[in-house]
């Protein structure tokens, strides 16, 4: 069974910037597609990030273009999003998603398009 860890959260100052990290245990992450995903008080939960099995293929929603990069070290066992220029409306909890897929060259941005999730670490940006 694949367990999910996010850390990384924290409070930020609008610009700055957070590394966030989610660490797999129980299984290797080699061929699952893995995503981040935030949600915001009182609002759903959202796609923000996700790459696919074999890492050549990455898909950002508009608001994080040019802002945030997503990377995976499969020896490490483990997703990244890095965040950069924060702002006000980037604070929310973030989440990790993992998925089992044949698809190395492709990952899909939705909800349900994930089985496994982690228990979300909070980012809060200041203004």
């Amino acid at each position: 069974q694949l367990q999910l860890v996010e850390s990384g959260g924290g409070l930020v100052q609008s610009g700055g910037s957070l590394t966030l990290s989610c660490a797999a245990s129980g299984s290797t992450l080699d061929r699952y597609r893995l995503g981040w995903f935030r949600q915001a008080p009182g609002k759903e939960r959202e796609g923000v990030s996700c790459i696919s099995s074999g890492g050549g293929g990455t898909y950002y929603t508009n608001s994080v273009k040019g802002r945030f990069t997503i990377s995976r070290d499969n020896a490490k066992n483990t997703v990244y999003l890095q965040m950069n220029s924060l702002k006000p409306e980037d604070t929310a909890i973030y989440y990790c998603a993992a998925e089992l897929t044949s698809v190395q060259n492709m990952c899909v941005l939705r909800r349900g398009g994930y089985f496994y999730w982690g228990q979300g670490t909070q980012v809060t940006v200041s203004s």
